[in-house]
């Protein structure tokens, strides 16, 4: 139920409505995906649109603020000794079956603002040193690189977003048996396609 609007205190009222309308637009983007309306995250902040609008310009302002947190938490695991890339793969995961809209805003290349990029870049920068640990280690296909590792995250999040939240788990686990099959090391390792 969306949240009743708040009578206008000006702007001594700004920080709080900065606060609700990222939490608001946190579980919007959560239930309803990256392109739910603006409008629908207004409401449920109670705020009006002009107040949504005066914080957050755009819906790429709004995302980030939305989802700077998740990319802060990827990169604090990451600082963690002995964090293996499939400690990174399950947070992403567990981000993912919580959100889709994350990995949907940085994996899709539609959307080339460089806020977006910088923002997939910092992600990808978690998974390249992982995923270098991993491959030394003989643990995943030597060709691997962090772009396919957020090209399977990307298809994860497009599966997720297109099934119930109460089943985003075991499916979610089921597309990982799939994706790991592609991307962990195996002997005589090649291309996957047959060469035509």
């Amino acid at each position: 139920m969306p949240a009743e609007r708040r009578p206008n205190r000006g702007p001594s009222a700004a920080a709080g409505n900065r606060a609700a309308l990222v939490a608001a637009a946190r579980q919007v983007f959560a239930a309803n995906g990256y392109d739910a309306p603006l409008s629908m995250v207004a409401r449920e902040a109670g705020v009006g649109q002009g107040s949504l609008y005066r914080h957050f310009p755009d819906r790429i302002s709004l995302a980030l603020a939305v989802f700077e947190d998740s990319v802060s938490e990827l990169e604090a695991l990451a600082a963690v000794p002995g964090t293996t890339l499939d400690d990174v793969l399950a947070l992403i995961t567990e981000q993912t079956i919580a959100s889709t809209a994350f990995i949907t805003m940085v994996s899709v290349p539609a959307r080339p603002d460089p806020r977006i990029i910088e923002l997939r870049d910092r992600v990808a920068k978690v998974l390249e040193e992982r995923l270098g640990e991993a491959r030394r280690a003989g643990l995943v296909r030597a060709d691997l690189t962090s772009d396919d590792l957020v090209l399977a995250v990307g298809m994860l999040a497009g599966v997720l977003s297109k099934v119930p939240a109460s089943e985003r788990v075991d499916k979610a686990e089921r597309l990982w048996v799939l994706i790991r099959g592609g991307i962990d090391a195996r002997p005589g390792d090649g291309p996957i396609l047959r060469q035509i």
